[in-house]
């Protein structure tokens, strides 16, 4: 029919759609969506994909999994999870929440980003539009799979850099802003390190459901003179990062979740001092800390 929608009509279209559920701030980013072909980036079709909700209500436990296959390219161009590795349980992502959690890093034309658990590279593609030629972005990936799938995605980015291995080891150098796409029981040091003055860390801090899953916040962390602000920016169930998670600090975690003394989180601290009232998970590294930052 000569009044169906191109794909490129439909593209535009979910990037409004994303625009909206996600309550996205950027236009940049959402221009960014408007532009990037999902489809390349999961391989030749026919795809299987599902909503957000039956992914969250099955990670609960409370349903089975399913997808519906979709043949057409224009099918992608929902907020919708689509399957990579179906026996690993691995999917795309759902675009309103990272497009969320992208916004939260800020990110401007010439920024360094980096990307742990970028997948098969489509969201990093994104976060390079939105930083421009002059900006850089590096992507990690642990999965040798989905890394080297990245790799030829993106070859076309001379921006970008895929990087496989464990992102917990990984220095990523100095940057203006990382998403963290794997959950973790606290911000790792290096992390907080390699923040430029002003930086953006956008982390998921999770307790563990299953060994590969988890559920938990996604967590704001703001380098400023020194310190470290800290906000909430959505509740989440994410893939666990195994490299950067400590089994001491998980039933800390978890008693901080239970209790809701998560939630009061306003800053995270690095210097050495006891153990206060103030501290909703106390590390000699690194502490969650409900003070302000001074």
């Amino acid at each position: 029919m000569t009044n169906e929608l191109t794909v490129e009509q439909c593209r535009r279209f979910y990037s409004e759609e994303i625009r909206f559920t996600g309550n996205i701030n950027s236009s940049a980013l959402i221009k960014a969506f408007a532009r990037v072909p999902r489809e390349k980036f999961l391989g030749p079709g026919p795809w299987e994909i599902a909503s957000a909700e039956v992914r969250a209500m099955s990670v609960m436990g409370a349903i089975q999994m399913s997808y519906t296959p979709v043949a057409d390219p224009r099918h992608l161009y929902h907020n919708v999870v689509v399957v990579l590795d179906k026996a690993g349980d691995i999917n795309n992502g759902q675009p309103s929440a990272l497009a969320r959690w992208i916004d939260a890093m800020d990110l401007k034309p010439g920024a360094r980003v980096y990307h742990l658990g970028c997948g098969v590279g489509y969201y990093t593609a994104i976060m390079a539009e939105v930083v421009g030629p002059d900006g850089s972005a590096v992507g990690g990936e642990v999965n040798p799979d989905l890394a080297a799938r990245a790799q030829e995605n993106l070859s076309g980015y001379p921006n970008v850099t895929v990087v496989a291995g464990d992102g917990a080891t990984f220095d990523p150098g100095a940057c203006d802003a990382m998403l963290i796409n794997a959950g973790v029981t606290h911000p790792h040091p290096l992390w907080l390190d390699r923040l430029r003055e002003g930086g953006r860390l956008v982390v998921p801090l999770t307790m563990a459901t299953t060994p590969k899953l988890g559920i938990g916040v996604m967590v704001k962390i703001v380098r400023d003179s020194g310190g470290f602000s800290a906000q909430i920016v959505t509740s989440l169930a994410i893939y666990s990062c195994t490299g950067a998670r400590d089994p001491q600090r998980e039933p800390l975690l978890k008693a901080a979740m239970a209790s809701g003394a998560l939630m009061k989180m306003k800053s995270v601290r690095r210097d050495a001092h006891e153990q206060s009232d103030t501290c909703v998970l106390h590390g000699s590294d690194v502490c969650l800390s409900s003070a302000e930052t001074r």
